[in-house]
């Protein structure tokens, strides 16, 4: 069977269907950055420390990295729409149960879940977009998506910082529900899909574990190494070794599988390669300055979960007006590599310049780099999906768009990961490197001495902005150098980017949607097909005919 033809949509209908998708992707976003303000509150509240503070962001991050491919997948095998509503629904109900969580472990196992339905509504948006918009015309729409994703990325930790102060962190996790109904209504009424051909369903179950694994196992040694266990040890020798073994079976498993659910032979492709290797760079940069720039603004600069929020503006205007200006530029000329290649120095510039901030820096410089940053984010998130989804097959673009998202969202775990632990280690370092100075502020303090040394020695993560002066210029001063210190992590990524992005076939964007280079391709067969049915019909033998010569006589 052959996918039903569709009429091509007009702008209103474009965008009354993308509306939807729109919603949808703002929630999912919005569940890995609303909460970033909030969580050195959240997790004082419920009395966690750094890891759990890592963690709450890390498991939303994993598992929406380690579904990503799968719901790609299954987007190539099942109802797209029906899939979008589902990771909906699930994204709904984990949000809820986040906001009544009563301690850290609860609050990472619903962000956990939440992270599924988040994986879904990523990945889901991009292949019904591929759907109903031509590569060439997707530019446009793609700085719309880039938008979202700035101020969600970006405006969420403003958005959660207001909604902490006013209300209280829980309702952090319930403000995304009525959005995410919203985009659900709005998705049933106006989204139309062409009809898909039915094919025998071939699920790989055993790549999805061996994926899990693998990936879980990576993240969980990065974060607890050097603060559970050494570096070097035999744990992180068998992790280690775990999580590569795990990767080995799910390579082999790949190959095997009639239903692969990351087909290897998409890294035949050379710009499907070169866009995973730059993507990477762009998530680390993305979540890590996300999650990491907010700590730095109240554990850093004292400033409250609002004032934080406001002070990340600089980088939601760098991703708001390069990813709009970008696609629209992109759209209207058809070329997109330079804005790429800025794009990523934009990136080197602003992780390099964001690793020399210190506690007391200015904030005008503060917000250049911060702006510069946001801006390499934009002009490569976005395009990089665009670029794949050009150069993939019909047949491919789930697994495709999808497997560059898992990657960034991959990139963007693993690097708040390692990010986390970077801080962690280097904070311990520093509080033992100032042990005397420390004392000597405790004793200061007189009647409160006992207590504040009580609260340091808890292992909690403390609440700089509440502390006596002499403390708080000492903790601030220590979580500065910490959290400049691990961007300095993101500099060498963006410097791959740069590099892979350099070596991307520059090939022209398509006009056809998805669905009209599906209905070409068949049309295509089609035409073989039949020019090998003459050439066997051709083959069993020949038909005399009868010619008439220039003499008027008959030759048979």
């Amino acid at each position: 069977m052959s996918t039903s033809t569709a009429p091509r949509m007009t702008q209103r209908h474009v965008l009354e269907a993308l509306s939807g998708l729109l919603l949808g992707m703002f929630v999912s976003m919005l569940a890995s950055t609303v909460v970033s303000t909030s969580l050195p509150v959240i997790v004082h509240e419920l009395e966690g420390n750094q890891t759990a503070f890592t963690w709450v962001v890390t498991a939303t991050l994993l598992t929406t990295a380690i579904s990503t491919p799968i719901w790609g997948k299954l987007a190539d095998l099942f109802n797209r729409k029906l899939l979008f509503q589902l990771a909906l629904v699930i994204f709904v109900l984990a949000s809820a149960s986040a906001g009544f969580a009563l301690d850290p472990a609860m609050l990472i196992a619903s962000r956990a879940v939440q992270g599924l339905g988040a994986g879904g509504l990523a990945a889901l948006s991009q292949v019904l977009m591929a759907d109903i918009i031509s590569p060439r015309e997707r530019g446009r729409y793609m700085g719309l998506f880039g938008a979202v994703m700035a101020v969600a990325t970006i405006g969420g930790p403003l958005l959660g910082g207001v909604i902490t102060d006013a209300w209280g962190w829980r309702w952090n996790f319930f403000v995304a529900l009525p959005i995410a109904i919203a985009a659900l209504v709005i998705v049933q009424r106006t989204l139309r899909v062409p009809a898909r051909a039915r094919s025998t369903v071939s699920i790989d179950y055993l790549g999805i574990v061996l994926l899990s694994i693998s990936v879980s196992l990576l993240l969980v040694w990065v974060t607890n190494a050097g603060v559970d266990y050494e570096w070097w040890s035999l744990t992180t020798a068998l992790m280690v070794g775990g999580a590569a073994l795990a990767a080995i079976l799910f390579v082999i498993v790949e190959l095997r599988s009639k239903e692969p659910l990351i087909p290897l032979s998409l890294f035949r492709n050379r710009t499907f390669t070169l866009a995973v290797l730059a993507s990477i760079a762009t998530g680390i940069a993305m979540f890590g300055a996300s999650v990491f720039l907010s700590q730095y603004m109240q554990l850093a600069r004292g400033a409250t979960p609002t004032e934080a929020g406001l002070m990340t503006i600089p980088m939601i205007g760098g991703l708001l007006v390069s990813s709009v200006g970008v696609g629209a530029l992109i759209t209207k000329y058809g070329r997109w590599k330079p804005y790429l290649l800025v794009g990523s120095a934009s990136l080197i510039a602003g992780s390099s310049l964001l690793s020399t901030i210190h506690y007391d820096t200015n904030f005008a410089l503060v917000s250049l780099y911060m702006f510069l940053l946001g801006a390499g984010v934009g002009m490569t998130m976005q395009n990089l999906v665009l670029v794949v989804q050009n150069t993939s097959k019909p047949t491919e673009i789930g697994v495709a768009s999808s497997g560059i998202t898992f990657f960034r969202s991959l990139g963007g775990t693993v690097g708040v990961s390692v990010m986390g632990a970077a801080l962690a280690s280097r904070v311990v370092e520093l509080v033992a490197g100032s042990k005397e100075e420390i004392g000597r502020a405790i004793a200061e303090l007189g009647a409160d001495a006992p207590v504040w040394a009580q609260r340091l020695q808890s292992g909690a993560l403390p609440q700089v902005s509440a502390m006596p002066d002499s403390l708080r210029l000492i903790f601030e001063d220590i979580y500065a150098q910490g959290i400049s210190h691990s961007f300095l992590i993101a500099v060498p990524f963006a410097v791959v980017s740069l590099v892979a992005i350099a070596f991307l076939p520059n090939k022209p964007l398509t006009r056809m949607t998805t669905s009209e280079r599906m209905q070409a391709a068949e049309a295509d067969l089609a035409t073989v097909s039949t020019a090998q049915g003459m050439d066997a019909l051709t083959a069993t033998g020949s038909i005399p005919t009868t010619q008439v010569d220039h003499d008027g006589r008959e030759n048979s």
